[in-house]
């Protein structure tokens, strides 16, 4: 008796449409049918989907706890030779409004909390000034080590960092994010633009709506510039919906 021939037929994706976009786009099976018919195929392995799925930082930390223990002890880059402390951050970590600094003080360095000095004392009062308490809401910085005589991050620094301030943003996906100073906002939204043009307007950053200000210790050395960071933390509210306090702070 002859064989059946061999047939070459197209196998139908049939898992779930979550699962499309790994799919191969043409899987070719052989087998020996009288008829062409489509067959369920499912050739994804475990090992393949989280290869795929992984592509995102390449990292898949689900809680804070995790990945501040993965930040302790950190030597990617040589902030880690002068530093006492790894500034992780601190507050509610279901926030909708986080702040994002530059980097830690030496006050914040000391104590392994940001904004702890006389800056962040203003930043409380910025907080509650919208109606917020600081346990509202999620503080970090660009960089989690002080920068030597607190000068500017450098860009292997940056670079070295940035993965843990990004994780940090995907597990606690605020609504809105204030960048504190030119150089967060700068950095953030990876423009040299002045902090003066970027401020007063939203910008999209990383699935949330991201406001540039002044940072607290300038405010401090220019109170004249306070009634524009007051218009900022005004639009803020006004995005997340809350009562704000009638007085500038």
């Amino acid at each position: 008796m002859a064989k059946e021939p061999l047939h070459e037929f197209n196998a139908k994706k049939t898992v779930a449409s979550s699962w499309d976009k790994f799919l191969p786009p043409r899987a070719i099976i052989m087998g020996r049918q009288k008829n062409v018919r489509e067959v369920k195929t499912e050739n994804l392995t475990n090992v393949q989907t989280r290869e795929q799925t992984n592509n995102h930082d390449n990292y898949m930390t689900k809680d804070l706890g995790s990945l501040r223990t993965e930040t302790d002890g950190c030597t990617r880059c040589k902030l880690c030779k002068e530093r006492n402390s790894v500034v992780f951050g601190e507050g509610n970590p279901n926030a909708t409004l986080m702040f994002v600094g530059e980097g830690p003080g030496e006050q914040e360095d000391l104590q392994g909390r940001p904004f702890v000095g006389r800056a962040g004392q203003l930043l409380d009062r910025m907080i509650g000034a919208i109606g917020l308490k600081r346990t509202d809401v999620y503080i970090a910085n660009v960089v989690k080590c002080r920068p030597p005589g607190n000068r500017n991050p450098e860009l292997d620094e940056i670079t070295a960092c940035s993965p843990f301030l990004h994780r940090q943003l995907d597990i606690i996906k605020p609504k809105v994010v204030m960048a504190l100073g030119k150089f967060a906002a700068q950095t953030l939204l990876q423009t040299e633009e002045r902090i003066s043009l970027l401020r007063g307007r939203f910008h999209q950053y990383r699935g949330a709506k991201l406001m540039p200000t002044f940072h607290p210790a300038y405010l401090l050395r220019n109170p004249s510039s306070k009634r524009e960071a007051w218009a900022d933390l005004q639009l803020v509210a006004a995005e997340l919906g809350l009562a704000v306090s009638k007085t500038q702070v």
